[in-house]
């Protein structure tokens, strides 16, 4: 009788021994360190806001995605419009530094930049019709916002005018890889057309234009080009 009752002390000790190494569930993870908070996000910048007083051409400048953006006429911006130069707007004067152009003015916030076009100059101003860029036919030559050809990124194509001929204006576009592009426009500045041939497959490319702002979109297949009205009709 005295063995049983000893071997049940036994028992009952080892069951408390084995009772007190474990821990309870919710206790090992009270125990466990807290996981570090995740941090905070960061305040999302203001988005961009562009004053209506302005005309806003494009979705960057000098290429597409940047910050600054190129500005057509308005009442704001007659006094700074210039056909030897582009008019860009920053909100940031640390983007408009980056121009490299002459600052001319501050518009409800946004910083106005000259950017000289190549070697474009502006029209004389006598009536007599645009002077022209020395050694070339075109009044006026600067880049003009392109996209969709072949496999090349969008961005900006250089650009040269000729204006106010017997039946319009005519555009010559160069594409990256040195291809050339010729768009029409009437003497009232409208669209035309494309210059196509059957030789480089354009001339099975369907043809439209659209207008935004004082702005002409021409496409070409899937090309597209944006090309300023004050680019095609001068001063």
């Amino acid at each position: 009788m005295r063995a049983i009752n000893h071997l049940s002390v036994l028992s009952l000790a080892v069951a408390l021994a084995v009772t007190g190494c474990q821990k309870p569930a919710n206790h090992a993870a009270a125990a466990a360190p807290a996981a570090d908070p995740a941090p905070a996000a960061a305040p999302t910048a203001a988005a961009a806001t562009w004053p209506t007083s302005l005309v806003v051409v494009g979705d960057g400048f000098p290429n597409l995605g940047d910050p600054c953006r190129q500005i057509g006429e308005s009442e704001a911006t007659v006094d700074y419009l210039d056909d030897s130069a582009t008019l860009a707007g920053c909100l940031s004067a640390d983007a408009a530094a980056k121009l490299g152009g002459r600052v001319v003015g501050t518009v409800d916030g946004v910083t106005l930049v000259s950017v000289p076009s190549g070697t474009a100059i502006p029209g004389d101003g006598d009536g007599q019709g645009d002077a022209k860029i020395p050694g070339t036919d075109y009044h006026a030559a600067g880049p003009i916002a392109c996209s969709g050809y072949k496999d090349f990124p969008a961005g900006r194509c250089d650009a040269g005018v000729i204006r106010h001929t017997e039946h319009g204006s005519q555009l010559d576009v160069t594409l990256p890889d040195g291809t050339k592009r010729t768009i029409f426009f009437n003497k009232d500045g409208s669209f035309l057309s494309f210059s196509t041939a059957q030789s480089d497959g354009t001339a099975g490319m369907e043809i439209s234009s659209s207008r935004k702002d004082y702005m002409t979109i021409a496409m070409l297949g899937s090309e597209r080009y944006e090309i300023p009205d004050v680019f095609i009709m001068g001063d």
